[in-house]
């Protein structure tokens, strides 16, 4: 299932390059009728037609090469509000903002944290919760998430 999902991200990117988005995340789920689920991604944020224009060039240009040995479903999305941090990139394209944090070990004596990202420093995120400033290794990071702020 990796290769077909790196084909697809070599086929998505070409298209992302068209449509001036980036390819955020890309999953293959289920088992029979497969879904493709492509996230796509821009500075100032995606709008319901970009998804709608990728989605169209992409889906064509899936019929053609035919990665996939049966049906599936594709759908192209926004990573949302509250998107998943993955990457050391993620977090540097997201200073200042609110973001929960679970690890895989404890860190401060806890495993779930929820502030501001300040930096990445060192293969480590830097956030502040209401008491201080915590460094998190960033391969201690379980999930990530930015939090909605209201």
């Amino acid at each position: 299932m990796e290769e077909i999902k790196q084909k697809v991200f070599l086929l998505a990117r070409q298209i992302a390059e068209q449509h001036s988005v980036d390819i955020f995340d890309i999953e293959i789920l289920g088992k029979g009728k497969l879904l493709l689920r492509v996230m796509i991604d821009k500075p100032e944020g995606v709008t319901l037609d970009d998804c709608e224009h990728f989605s169209r060039s992409l889906s064509a240009l899936l019929d053609i090469e035919d990665p996939f040995e049966g049906p599936y479903t594709l759908e192209v999305s926004s990573p949302g509000l509250n998107r998943p941090l993955k990457k050391l990139k993620d977090f540097e394209n997201n200073i200042a903002k609110l973001a929960r944090i679970i690890t895989t070990e404890k860190i401060n004596n806890q495993t779930f944290f929820i502030g501001k990202i300040l930096r990445v420093q060192d293969d480590k995120i830097v956030i502040v919760t209401k008491e201080k400033e915590i460094k998190i290794p960033f391969d201690k990071i379980k999930k990530a998430n930015l939090e909605i702020e209201i």
